[in-house]
């Protein structure tokens, strides 16, 4: 039976991205791309608009208000590039131009859950927010893991993560900080019918 990991990279403030601003911020340091490099082979998993962003990125189109990738960059496209990946849309049409990509056109909840029945191995979601969203309401997300940048784009902040999440209840099963200002937090995720009417045990 595989397992499914929600990740998500966000500001303090909880924004997936911000205006004008870098990949991961800028602020990758040496700790965190080395960890990033050891993250076990996966199956990644997203929407429509993620992979529209993504694939275009891999086709070599730069993000509004960037001369060009860093190469840290450039790195984490390729790598993407080489990884297996589904995408789940009725509005993209095959064939898919980005490599290793299967499509998915049938309820995303339904086939996630027959992968995860069915296969082997970590499946991980990337972006995607809608489905992140879904997948979690539906008691599928085995880990929900964040990387904390020490930023808050209050001002530029794009793509609010939590918005529209129901109330869940997280048992933390990881956490470390890389370089001196990066916070990796992993948890267990429950999601609750109603807040919990006591302290928490």
């Amino acid at each position: 039976m595989s397992e499914l990991l929600v990740d998500f990279i966000t500001s303090l403030d909880g924004y997936a991205s911000g205006e004008g601003w870098p990949g991961f911020w800028g602020l990758e340091g040496p700790e965190y791309l080395a960890w990033l490099g050891e993250q076990p082979e996966v199956t990644h998993l997203m929407g429509a608009n993620t992979y529209r962003l993504m694939s275009g990125f891999a086709a070599g189109e730069v993000p509004d208000g960037q001369d060009g990738f860093r190469a840290e960059e450039e790195a984490s496209v390729d790598e993407l590039t080489r990884a297996p990946k589904v995408v789940f849309s009725s509005s993209l049409e095959e064939p898919l131009t980005w490599a290793n990509t299967t499509l998915v056109r049938g309820d995303a909840v339904a086939a996630v859950r027959a992968m995860k029945e069915n296969g082997s191995g970590l499946l991980s979601t990337i972006g995607s927010l809608s489905l992140c969203r879904s997948l979690l309401r539906a008691g599928l997300v085995d880990r929900f893991r964040v990387g904390m940048f020490p930023v808050i784009t209050g001002a530029t902040g794009a793509e609010r993560i939590y918005d529209g999440y129901p109330d869940v209840a997280l048992e933390m099963i990881d956490h470390r900080t890389f370089d001196g200002r990066i916070q990796l937090v992993e948890y267990k995720p429950r999601v609750l019918e109603h807040p919990p009417l006591g302290a928490p045990a």
